[in-house]
């Protein structure tokens, strides 16, 4: 197999290369004049597999110190809830009057009606 850029190879942790081997399928990076098919290029190949990993690894250990410090600086991932207390509110005392219609309660309090659901039961209650 003969690819333009190893990195793309390299990125997936070296297992489509690996795979390819056990089926007898060697290969050549053009951009990086590397060649499996030699010992040195199987060497550098898996110089490059193991420098890859070590930045993933890197890559990840710093992720997660510095979500480990926003934490700890009272800051927290993901999206705000769309559903505060006074929406809930609202939305649970328009299900309850069966006058008005879902579709209608769902436009006033700015939900769509899966989000709705997701917090009240049809008949109204809080989940």
């Amino acid at each position: 197999m003969i690819v333009r850029y190893l990195d793309v190879l390299v990125i997936g942790g070296g297992q489509l290369v690996n795979g390819l081997r056990e089926r007898g399928i060697e290969f050549v990076s053009l951009r990086e004049f590397l060649d499996t098919t030699t010992p040195g290029g199987k060497l550098v190949f898996h110089i490059f597999e193991a420098v890859a990993e070590f930045e993933r690894d890197i890559i990840r250990e710093r992720t997660m110190e510095g979500l480990e410090a926003a934490r700890a600086r009272g800051r927290k991932g993901g999206r705000k809830p769309i559903m505060d207390e006074k929406k809930l509110a609202l939305a649970s005392a328009m299900l309850t009057n069966r006058e008005i219609p879902v579709r209608e309660g769902c436009a006033a309090v700015g939900v769509s009606r899966s989000t709705l659901y997701r917090h009240l039961k049809p008949d109204g209650t809080a989940r």
